[in-house]
């Protein structure tokens, strides 16, 4: 009996020590696949774009630079058009996306929450900042940003860098103003959500709002169907510089990918045609290389009240 006993134990035993090794050797199996799975070519890579104006044709516009980087990088390259900043940024954040055309705030969030990273940035005019400004009606009594008050704000969306996040912390330091609640709701009369820069503009221009927030100059891309609009629309002021918008790729993709992506983009300063491209979609006059460290004054004003952004 005792014998038998001896016997089961060992063998009890020894079914534990198998237990444990399968499990081992399954979590290293796991953790194996897992970092192989966190840096990996996609079959499909999918860029993710957010309309700066209205477009209903900026998936046509955007599939000849899909078809270029496809040709270049050898594998199936889609041009996704996403609903909203933020919208990108989560899409990035879950994989969905890869590479996203996303403005300094979109970034920022994107970097802090799921290691996004930037690789590249617009050139606009020669530089690579740029301010956001507030736009009026020329025959309008606002004269300052003191004279906003009480009025109907106009702005492109709660992700977007100058449309949103820059003009409302410079309104909040200017006049001791808590959360951007208070700001929406208590020192302006309401808010329109405008989904572009150029819609935000349109608003104030047919008087439904008193003045949009918009990169600096929405007013030019608005004289073909507003011819009037200059003359229609002044600016009272401007924010501080703004680090341009992004190129960025999600921390999924292995590093000598990346660096293949990035010279393939910077290969297209000197193609015409796909400059053309990132000028019809957002105005892109250049690419240029960028880094984190160039976005710091951003993650410093997002840092400083982003409990009170609520990004829809």
């Amino acid at each position: 009996m005792k014998k038998f006993l001896n016997l089961l134990l060992v063998l009890g035993l020894a079914l534990v020590l198998a237990a444990c090794g399968s499990s081992s050797d399954d979590s290293n199996s796991a953790n194996g696949s897992d970092k192989a799975s966190e840096e990996k070519v996609p079959e499909t890579l999918v860029i993710g774009f957010v309309p700066s104006q209205d477009s209903d044709t900026i998936a046509d516009t955007v599939q000849p630079l899909a078809d270029r980087l496809s040709e270049e990088l050898g594998i199936k390259v889609e041009g996704k058009v996403m609903t909203s900043y933020n919208a990108l940024v989560e899409a990035m954040g879950a994989n969905q996306v890869q590479v996203g055309f996303i403005p300094a705030f979109g970034y920022v969030q994107a970097n802090e929450q799921y290691g996004v990273n930037v690789i590249l940035k617009s050139e606009r005019y020669g530089s690579g900042t740029y301010k956001a400004q507030y736009v009026v009606r020329a025959d309008s009594d606002i004269e300052s940003l003191a004279d906003l008050e009480g009025k109907v704000w106009a702005y492109a969306d709660q992700g977007s860098t100058s449309g949103y996040l820059f003009p409302a912390n410079q309104l909040m330091e200017e006049f001791d103003i808590a959360s951007t609640a208070e700001l929406e709701n208590e020192f302006f009369s309401g808010t329109v959500q405008a989904g572009g820069h150029d819609n935000a503009a349109i608003a104030v221009y047919e008087g439904d709002a008193d003045v949009a927030t918009t990169f600096d100059d929405v007013r030019t891309e608005l004289t073909e169907e507003y011819p009037d609009v200059m003359d229609k629309l002044k600016v009272i002021g401007y924010t501080q510089d703004i680090p341009n918008d992004t190129i960025s790729v999600t921390k999924n993709l292995p590093a000598d990918f990346v660096q293949k992506l990035k010279e393939t983009f910077l290969s297209f300063n000197n193609d015409k045609d796909m400059i053309k491209i990132m000028n019809e979609v957002y105005n892109w006059d250049a690419i240029i290389e960028a880094t984190d460290a160039e976005y710091q004054v951003v993650k410093d004003t997002y840092t400083k009240f982003k409990d009170n952004i609520s990004v829809e």
